[in-house]
């Protein structure tokens, strides 16, 4: 792979100057210096999440800033770093995490539902929850905004489908989206259906 990110992240897993650097980038409002240490850190956090866990409390702190960006960057990394959580972290944090699904920002309530999948596979005692949280966005969000974030929401449903104990709600939920205004998210109900041969 030659993607520079790529290449940086590989450098930093054997630096930890480089990864000090990567961490103070993230935090800078030059998008050129930004961008690149987010996505050099998000290939550290799916490939090398351990090196990055204890600064778990640091990408927790991201989530809560005013700017759309860093609280993205925040979202996504923690979301990776479910998996090793051995300390139950997320669960301290999962009101905090969950809330700005229900603000009235599409990007960072879409990517909070796209990454729900993979937070409920790392921790499928909190299904239940997620699940809950998820069914809940026609509650919180208005318009075609929130028939966009369903689509993530249906995307996130099919990672845990097969061991979720409320395939009876989700049914309902991906049936009543074959009705929604927004194609992309009709799209993924059909297919969603099709593939867990839901009647």
């Amino acid at each position: 792979m030659n993607d520079p990110e790529y290449e940086t992240a590989k450098k930093a897993i054997e630096d930890p100057k480089l990864l000090s650097k990567l961490l103070d980038g993230i935090l800078s409002k030059e998008d050129e210096i930004r961008y690149p240490s987010f996505k050099a850190l998000l290939i550290i956090s799916e490939e090398n999440p351990e090196l990055l866990y204890p600064k778990w409390d640091f990408f927790a702190g991201l989530i809560g800033s005013y700017n759309s960006y860093t609280k993205l960057i925040g979202l996504r990394l923690i979301a990776n770093l479910t998996r090793i959580d051995t300390e139950n972290k997320f669960e301290r944090i999962f009101d905090k995490y969950y809330k700005i699904l229900d603000q009235d920002k599409t990007m960072t309530a879409g990517h909070i539902a796209g990454n729900s999948g993979k937070i409920a596979k790392a921790k499928p005692e909190l299904q239940s929850k997620i699940t809950s949280r998820l069914l809940n966005i026609d509650k919180t969000h208005q318009g075609r905004q929130k028939e966009l974030i369903k689509s993530y929401a249906i995307e996130a449903f099919d990672e845990y489908y097969g061991e979720s104990k409320d395939k009876r709600k989700i049914n309902k939920f991906i049936k009543q989206q074959l009705e929604s205004e927004s194609p992309k998210t009709r799209k993924k109900a059909k297919e969603f259906i099709e593939k867990w041969g839901i009647k």
